[in-house]
């Protein structure tokens, strides 16, 4: 699986504690249904991971003529870093004042070519597990 496309968004302010749980559904799906999902998932903090996933799919447009569609793409590699970190003070009770922190975050993002396997031996085995009989009571 050859690295098709990559797109990176930088110093987004949002905390990466709050974006990875979202990445982590999306890892290794194709891009048609990881934006479907993103979509459907409504929570403000999806904006910036569809905006990377749709730079992505440009990038590999531009590079592939126009030859490559939205169905042959899967997230091959989706991470989000942390970036730099905002400090400030609020003020607090008698005077005081409490240190508050900014996180902010990169998210990258590498596309690969979906290849179907169609050769039967290298298929996985579904194992089906065996449920237990109770014994039957003789009242």
């Amino acid at each position: 699986m050859e690295v098709v496309s990559r797109a990176k968004a930088k110093y987004i302010k949002i905390s990466p504690y709050k974006l990875r749980p979202i990445v982590d559904v999306i890892r290794g799906k194709r891009i048609d249904q990881a934006l479907a999902w993103l979509k459907t998932y409504a929570v403000k903090r999806v904006v910036p991971i569809q905006k990377v996933l749709i730079s992505a799919y440009s990038n590999a447009r531009d590079i592939h003529k126009n030859t490559v569609s939205i169905e042959a793409l899967f997230i091959k590699e989706i991470k989000v870093d942390q970036g730099p970190v905002m400090k400030y003070y609020k003020p607090t009770a008698m005077g005081r004042s409490a240190a508050q922190k900014k996180r902010t975050s990169h998210i990258e993002v590498v596309l690969g070519r979906y290849v179907e396997n169609k050769d039967a031996s290298h298929k996985e085995k579904i194992v089906t597990k065996k449920r237990l009989e109770r014994p039957k009571k003789n009242d």
